[in-house]
């Protein structure tokens, strides 16, 4: 799999989604995520869909087509989903990570990998985190921003291409806020709301105005009003305090929302609305909330993924439906979900392995209520076709 998503990532950018899809499904998992999501809530961790390499953390490898708890603790309050890997935060600060380690993803200073979670040293100081493909990047209380796993192509921001086993901080500077993983690429914000990505560069997913890949953090631009990040397979979306909406990077099937599929390698605004509260990229999809409680989706819609009843792909933003509740979002492979005020969670897309929760294997192209859960935060990822949760 490893291989197979190496050869996609050269070429991202160039490929349409349909020819990406058909380079990845040389197993019959599609799976893959990383997911940096805005967390909030405490609670039981739940998980279902893909389960190959142990990443729901359920002590096995089979997938799940329900939400099942994953342990008996119940103070988990952070998520992130890799390629086939997790991480969750409990309330005491600790990070457990579960899942692949081939490249050390888990943080556990060897290459093993584990189905059940495992802590990641002794640190009682994590706060948020993120994970990419093959790596992980989280962030302490102290401020500081910490990274691990492949290196390939500098996306742990270390200032070479060595993989990691253990996080090793990312430079010296302590006010970094949140950080998102993408395929081979890192972005973050630090709390005085400038924006910074490394990694991995072909098609502008960090955002420099070039193709350049970087091994250190380099700022986007010189704003200072950036309120969050995502990160996907090749493309990257942000938010700033206004309310606007900005997306850079692959396009080749609309997914950043401009109404065409040129790729661009800085940010662009995404129509001229103001509104927008949240934002997450999928593999060649996205979603994203407004302050009003509706939900939009735009790009790839091979298997139904923006959720609009159809699986024709659009280039601009669309409303999933006509409610006005929805609170939160998070888009994988080929599928999203998301969370209305109520805390009921809602899926929608490719459900080949029970990414959806709904007990079977059946698509499903406009959302659909998660039976008998209720949840918050919920988390997927870009090549992802596991989900996490938490209730």
């Amino acid at each position: 799999m490893a291989v197979v998503l190496a050869a996609v990532a050269v070429t991202a950018g160039l490929l349409t989604a349909p020819m990406a899809f058909a380079a990845l499904s040389g197993r019959t998992s599609s799976t893959a995520s990383w997911a940096a999501a805005a967390n909030f809530g405490v609670g039981r961790l739940f998980g279902w869909g893909d389960n190959t390499e142990g990443q729901l953390g359920l002590g096995n490898s089979s997938d799940r087509r329900s939400p099942t708890q994953v342990g008996t603790a119940t103070t988990w309050t952070r998520l992130a989903v890799g390629r086939e890997h997790t991480c969750a935060r409990q309330t005491s600060g600790t990070l457990w990570c579960s899942g692949d380690n081939t490249y050390g993803q888990l943080g556990l200073g060897n290459t093993t990998d584990h189905s059940v979670h495992t802590q990641v040293g002794t640190a009682t100081t994590w706060s948020q985190v993120g994970a990419g493909d093959l790596h992980t990047c989280a962030t302490r209380t102290t401020g500081g921003l910490y990274c691990w796993g492949r290196n390939n192509a500098g996306q742990l921001g270390l200032a070479d291409s060595t993989n990691r086993t253990v996080p090793v901080q990312v430079g010296a500077a302590a006010v970094w806020a949140m950080p998102a993983a993408g395929y081979e690429h890192t972005c973050a914000t630090r709390s005085n709301g400038t924006l910074w990505c490394w990694g991995s560069n072909g098609s502008g997913q960090l955002g420099l105005g070039d193709t350049a890949g970087r091994t250190s953090p380099v700022q986007v631009g010189t704003g200072v009003t950036w309120a969050s990040v995502t990160a996907g397979f090749a493309h990257t979306c942000a938010t700033r305090t206004n309310g606007t909406l900005w997306c850079w990077g692959s396009n080749g099937s609309g997914q950043l929302g401009l109404g065409d599929t040129a790729g661009r390698t800085s940010p662009v605004q995404v129509g001229t609305g103001v509104t927008w509260a949240s934002v997450t990229a999928g593999f060649a999809h996205t979603c994203a909330t407004r302050t009003n409680g509706t939900l939009w989706c735009w790009g790839y819609n091979g298997s139904g993924q923006l959720g609009l009843g159809d699986t024709t792909s659009r280039t601009s933003p669309v409303q999933v439906g006509t409610a006005t509740t929805w609170a939160s979002v998070t888009a994988g492979l080929a599928h999203a979900c998301a969370m209305r005020s109520g805390r009921t969670v809602w899926c929608w897309g490719d459900n080949t392995e029970g990414q959806l929760g709904m007990g079977d294997t059946t698509n499903r192209t406009s959302p659909v209520q998660v039976p008998g859960f209720l949840g918050r935060p919920l988390v997927t990822g870009p090549t992802s076709s596991s989900v996490l949760s938490i209730s």
